[in-house]
């Protein structure tokens, strides 16, 4: 298989919920084979009173719970997916409210409830058996003790804090993942070799159109060294590409095949936060401006989207951004591709939330504060961005508020928005 092909069956397994309750169905025909195998060894006769009535009762009231619990599980869900899609953000679905583990097992759990109570119902007989009974017993006790879980957990998931701090905490693995090396540690590089004017080859995207979800860059340095030449990725992760639009430049004699290249790029009608290191800051400013829209108007949810960018953004300053250019170990250059600079993270941090937030005082306070903070506990290559951003918001501010009064109260920085205003750190 296609790396790319394998890259989006993993993405798709990973946010599917219908995977688990799949599974949990090939579990129950092996399980209830192997129980019934093993019923006459189990010892149950004396701590199972009931009989052939009482356990057929108890099965019928298991298979009744567990398939309430089903629907009113998937038709609650899809209700609560729409209504958070709606007040925060549509993408996050995809990339966190459908890859949530312990919904999509709870849901599991329930199916294999369901199914084995309704396999030992309609094998029950004259006798009863007392192994199969107590398991449906037990699973259908940890069924209602699930759903009372998913219940109370759904209910805390669903928060803003909740769904801000998840993608916050993507978004710090992806960086991570992405952006390996702190600043300052990476390692000496050879000559770069300058590109020509006209490439020897343009490659298409010959498909529908779609995003650049994830490449395999390993394996197109490899590709070019192999054929000696230079490939240069023209979109960039997360980029949109249309049909007939260019997808690879090549630079070389011996270049390699156009399908084997077009395999190592991941494509889908979304981003992902994969290898997409500005997605999370997309998602996490997405909920900010559309909870300081003037129909939510809610300013709190901005600044707790503000507390994670501020995250996110001294992570990424503290370490070392990708070079555009990938060179082999002697020191050839052999793949070009495009990666976000720091003032891309500045400005998808900074600029949407001010231009819709300046004139809230909690948001002009709160991004006060992140500059300031992020001023001093970042390397100095990374202030002058920062304090554009700062020179912004201030003539921004001074646009806004015509009293002094108000425009000192925006001015002052408060890593709460208000009620806790911003003290400078101590050195040393």
């Amino acid at each position: 298989m296609a790396w790319n092909r394998w890259y989006n069956l993993k993405s798709y397994v990973r946010s599917s919920l219908w995977i688990v309750p799949f599974v949990a169905l090939l579990l129950y025909v092996a399980s209830i084979r192997l129980v019934y195998l093993f019923d006459g060894w189990a010892l149950w006769a004396d701590v199972w009173p009931w009989g052939v009535a009482g356990t057929q009762r108890m099965l019928e009231t298991i298979i009744t719970m567990t398939l309430t619990f089903v629907v009113f599980t998937f038709g609650s869900l899809l209700v609560a997916i729409q209504v958070a899609g709606g007040q925060l953000t549509p993408r996050i679905i995809a990339t966190t409210l459908l890859r949530d583990n312990a919904i999509r097992f709870t849901v599991g759990l329930f199916i294999f409830t369901l199914l084995f109570a309704t396999g030992a119902l309609a094998r029950l007989d004259t006798a009863v058996p007392h192994g199969v009974s107590g398991i449906a017993g037990l699973l259908g006790f940890l069924s209602i003790a699930a759903f009372l879980y998913l219940i109370d957990y759904a209910a805390r998931l669903l928060r803003p804090v909740s769904i801000i701090l998840r993608v916050g905490e993507r978004g710090h693995t992806v960086i991570e993942h992405v952006y390996p090396e702190s600043a300052g540690d990476e390692g000496p590089y050879g000559d770069i070799i300058p590109l020509s004017d006209e490439p020897d080859k343009i490659i298409c995207h010959e498909a529908n159109p779609a995003i650049v979800v994830a490449v395999n860059l390993n394996a197109l340095v490899a590709l070019a060294e192999k054929t000696d030449t230079i490939i240069e990725l023209v979109p960039r992760v997360g980029d949109f590409v249309g049909t007939n639009e260019p997808l690879f430049r090549l630079y070389g004699q011996q270049l390699p095949n156009d399908g084997a290249l077009k395999a190592l790029v991941a494509l889908g009608p979304e981003r992902t936060l994969e290898q997409d290191a500005t997605f999370a800051f997309r998602i996490i400013v997405d909920i900010g401006i559309k909870a300081l829209s003037k129909a939510i108007n809610d300013p709190t949810t901005a600044v707790l989207a503000i507390d994670q960018l501020q995250r996110l953004l001294c992570f990424v300053g503290k370490r070392h951004l990708l070079d555009e250019d990938i060179l082999d170990e002697s020191g050839r250059l052999r793949l070009v591709r495009r990666t976000p600079d720091w003032g891309d993270f500045v400005q998808l941090t900074f600029s949407e939330i001010r231009l819709y937030g300046a004139e809230n005082f909690q948001v002009a306070r709160r991004l006060r504060a992140v500059i300031e903070y992020a001023c001093q506990v970042l390397p100095e290559c990374r202030r002058p961005e920062l304090l554009r951003e700062l020179d912004l918001l201030d003539r921004m501010l001074a646009k806004i508020y015509e009293f002094p009064e108000d425009l000192m109260l925006a001015q002052t920085p408060d890593s709460q928005g208000l009620g806790g205003t911003a003290r400078p750190l101590k050195s040393g």
